[in-house]
């Protein structure tokens, strides 16, 4: 049975999607831990009322980047986790923390990376005017919102759309791929061939590691 713990900032719907994800298909796994930054998070309400563990470490608490990190390892390792899931957890990590959970951590960025990393990635998709935007799950390297791509959702961007339009779309297949993705790894189905940093995943036995949504964010 592998342990998974999962960091949120905020309401937590990724977090949502994979919590429920895991009880409806059965994974061998267990959510051991919710942990947030913020005492505010809404996401830590629906762990707690699924009979998850949560815990917040407040980093407005802390000097340093350093010393919330620590902390918050801290608080990981008491779970000792196969697998940490960043569902929205909205701090930049050090490099020191990405090294200790390096090939065991996940984050799901809001765009096709490596195009849009950062803040404000659908705005940054509108003011580029492109026609295609959408998620991407990846393994976390040091380098911010980069590392090998697991799994990628793609959706339309059409006339008349706003960034809330935009990010409500691809917040839906956020839903799809990234449930998904953790079940890979939880299943042991995933590997890198290469650098750890910019290398490839390998998901075997192969099935589609992409998503193309239509208008209405549906798989086609």
């Amino acid at each position: 049975m592998k342990k998974i713990v999962i960091l949120i900032s905020g309401r937590g719907s990724n977090m949502e999607a994979v919590v429920r994800a895991c009880a409806r298909e059965g994974w061998p796994a267990r959510i051991c831990a919710v942990i947030s930054n913020r005492p505010d998070a809404a996401g830590l309400g629906f762990a707690a009322a699924n009979g998850i563990e949560t815990k917040v470490v407040d980093h407005r608490r802390f000097d340093a980047r350093e010393s919330f990190d620590a902390a918050l390892a801290h608080e990981i390792d008491r779970f000792e986790p196969d697998l940490v899931v960043l569902a929205g957890f909205m701090r930049v990590l050090t490099d020191a923390f990405v090294a200790k959970y390096a090939g065991r951590m996940l984050n799901i960025h809001p765009s096709l990376l490596p195009s849009f990393p950062g803040l404000r990635t659908h705005q940054q998709a509108l003011d580029a005017g492109v026609r295609v935007h959408g998620a991407s799950v990846h393994f976390v390297t040091p380098t911010l919102d980069h590392g090998p791509i697991v799994a990628q959702a793609a959706v339309p961007v059409v006339a008349g759309d706003d960034a809330a339009a935009l990010a409500a779309r691809v917040l839906k297949v956020e839903h799809d791929i990234y449930p998904r993705a953790v079940r890979w790894f939880i299943e042991g189905r995933l590997s890198i061939e290469g650098e750890r940093q910019d290398g490839r995943v390998v998901l075997t036995p192969s099935e589609p590691q992409w998503l193309f949504a239509d208008i209405a964010g549906e798989g086609v």
